[in-house]
Parts: structure tokens; C-alpha cells; sequence
């Protein structure tokens, strides 16, 4: 029987950072509710070949997004292609980066912020833009906020995959470093809201998967090689059979773990799933 699947990408949380400061997170791991694996990144370490690397299981230079700046429509398949070619429902709540990548529409900065349109391979969903963010101002959507319009869409649509892509941690990282006091506070902050949201989004019949696409350094960087830019969490809620907790996982294999979980095949090409 096929589960449905909410994924959270905490951008730019890396495993220290999620480890140390996520207490809601990790107090379910030590009581039993919730798994939680390092997971390494494919690189370059930058959120939009990740974006694609997650979706896709490729490494970026299989499909060929290597940097935020060659931002492009995917054409590879994909979760979001894969899900709707099988007749299920998909949605997001997402940055705009998302809607370049699945949605076949261009971007309408007045009107595009909700989408619903069954022809594209995102369905159902609410984009928003952190237009011209900076030191002087984050202008990044509450946590809690998001949080609510993942459970509405939910509620209103049932998709089978639905993704929650907060780009907070990251925006804080790039203006005061992944060492700094801001870095940390905005992580747990994803974390306060997550544990408001994943009761309900359990209770609406949701296996839930928690990860980063890459991590942060002191710097106000990523995009390398160093493990703290590589490294990041895995967290799962649900009952698949799972490899053992010390293992860790690869990036690539999200893609087909996600289609595994909501019965649809993986492409050929997509590394195996690590959920059973």
C-alpha cells in the first residue's frame, strides 16, 4: 500500500546545526517516534543543482543544473513529472526557484504565488519570492506560516507528495555565518514550527521526511567540498523498513526513496531508494 509523503528541506540546515538546535527533531528520534541519518550532498553544495539533485537522484552534472545561476525548467524526470505521469497529486510550498524548475508557466511576480493547475508536474501550490533580501532585511515568510499552508493545501487537495522548502536558515547563514547565534536561532525556529505541524500532518495520514540540501559554513558559505557543507540531516516519521541508524545516506537516493513510498517507479538512472 502506497504512503503519502510530505518532505521538508530546511535550506541550508547542516547535520551540526540540526543536531544541536532542533530539540524537537531530535527528541522524537530518542523516543522512538522519528529516525534520523547524516545524509551527504552531491556537489556543488549550492540549493539549486540540489533542489534538482533531490528531485531528480542525479548528480549535477548528470543533469545539468551546477549553479544558481544557470537556473532552468528540468528536463530530466523528476518526483514532481514521475508523480503526475502516475495520475497522483502534487504540490509545494515553495521559493520561487521551484516554480523555474516544475512549472511549465512563466514567472507572474503579482499572480504566481498561488498556483493550481493540474497540467503542471507541481499541481498545487504557494511560491513566494524573498525578493531582494539582505542584512537590512531577511524578508523571509514566518516558519509557522509556511507550516499552515502546507496543512491547507493538504486539507484542500490530499496530495501525494507535497514539499515544504523553507529558505530561512540559509538567507541567515549567507548574512551572518553558520557559527553565528542568528544561524542557529533560525534553525530552531524551523524546528518550533515543525513540531506544531507534524502531529497534524501525521494525523492527516502523512509519512513525514525532514533534510536540508546543504549545510552552512563560518564563512557565509557553501557550494565546496568541506564536510560541513556536505553534511546533513535526515529525519523520517513513518513505518518503512529503514537501514541502520549509523549508516549514512546519499542524496541521490531521495528521489527514488520518495517514489517508492507513494507507489511510483523511479526512472531509470535514479540511485535505489533506502526506505523499504
Amino acid at each position: 500500500m502506497s504512503a503519502k509523503v510530505i518532505l521538508v528541506i530546511m535550506d541550508g540546515a547542516g547535520y551540526a546545526a540540526a543536531t544541536s538546535q532542533c530539540g524537537y527533531l531530535e527528541g522524537a528520534v530518542e523516543l522512538g517516534q522519528a529516525k534520523r541519518w547524516k545524509m551527504i550532498t552531491a556537489t556543488p553544495s549550492l540549493s539549486g543543482p540540489m533542489y534538482e539533485t533531490i528531485h531528480t537522484g542525479l548528480w549535477p552534472h548528470e543533469h545539468g543544473i551546477v549553479s544558481n545561476e544557470g537556473m532552468r525548467a528540468s528536463d530530466k524526470p523528476n518526483v514532481f513529472s514521475l508523480a503526475r505521469a502516475a495520475g497522483k497529486t502534487t504540490a509545494a510550498v515553495a521559493q520561487e526557484y521551484y516554480h523555474r524548475l516544475y512549472v511549465d508557466r512563466p514567472w507572474d511576480r503579482l499572480r504566481s504565488i498561488e498556483h493550481h493547475d493540474e497540467a503542471t508536474d507541481i499541481q498545487h501550490a504557494r511560491f513566494y519570492s524573498m525578493e531582494g533580501y539582505g542584512a537590512m532585511n531577511a524578508v523571509a515568510p514566518a516558519e509557522i506560516d509556511l507550516c499552515a499552508q502546507v496543512t491547507l493545501l493538504a486539507e484542500a487537495h490530499s496530495p501525494d507528495y507535497l514539499l515544504l522548502h523553507s529558505c530561512s536558515a540559509d538567507t541567515l547563514g549567507h548574512t551572518f555565518g553558520g557559527d553565528s547565534a542568528e544561524y542557529r536561532y533560525q534553525v530552531w525556529m524551523i524546528d518550533n514550527a515543525l513540531a506544531r505541524a507534524i502531529p497534524t500532518w501525521r494525523e492527516l495520514g502523512y509519512e513525514i521526511m525532514v533534510t536540508a540540501d546543504h549545510g552552512m559554513n563560518a564563512e557565509r558559505h557553501h557550494g565546496g567540498m568541506e564536510a560541513i557543507m556536505r553534511e546533513v540531516p535526515f529525519y523520517y516519521f513513518g513505518d518503512a523498513d529503514a537501514p541502520a541508524d549509523q549508516e549514512e545516506l546519499s542524496q541521490l537516493g531521495l528521489a527514488a526513496t520518495i517514489l517508492d513510498r507513494i507507489g511510483v517507479a523511479p526512472a531509470e538512472g535514479m540511485r535505489a531508494p533506502f526506505l523499504k
